[in-house]
């Protein structure tokens, strides 16, 4: 499985992206999908996560209430609204398909990653 991850750009404080991801073929309509992104210097981070139907979803506290991750199953899309975006969101981001229907926070638990988007937030 291939994921193509797109999206990402520069952007003001307070400005919006979306990122979408899309798998090469369907093997991740029954997994769970997450983004995870990376800065330089700091350890992958897991961002939001989804599951394999789209009715369970997670994210880490720093995103909370200004990001939204959905998927579109019949198209092998996930997706990442990004809004209220700050210059500490700047960093490349990373979509993952998880070997089980969930979306943990554990980067161990994902065996299919996307090459990554930049994104970047000016302040």
């Amino acid at each position: 499985v291939q994921l193509q991850a797109s999206g990402g750009g520069l952007v003001q404080t307070g400005g919006s992206l979306r990122l979408s991801c899309t798998a090469s073929r369907r093997t991740s309509s029954n997994n769970g999908m997450a983004w995870f992104r990376q800065s330089p210097g700091k350890e992958r981070e897991f961002v939001a996560g989804i599951s394999w139907r789209g009715a369970s979803t997670s994210y880490s506290d720093s995103v909370k209430g200004r990001f939204t991750v959905s998927r579109d199953s019949s198209k092998d899309t996930l997706f990442l609204q990004m809004n209220s975006l700050k210059p500490e969101d700047t960093a490349v981001y990373y979509c993952a398909v998880s070997r089980s229907p969930y979306a943990s926070s554990d980067r161990s638990t994902y065996n299919y990653w996307g090459q990554g988007t930049q994104v970047t937030v000016s302040s």
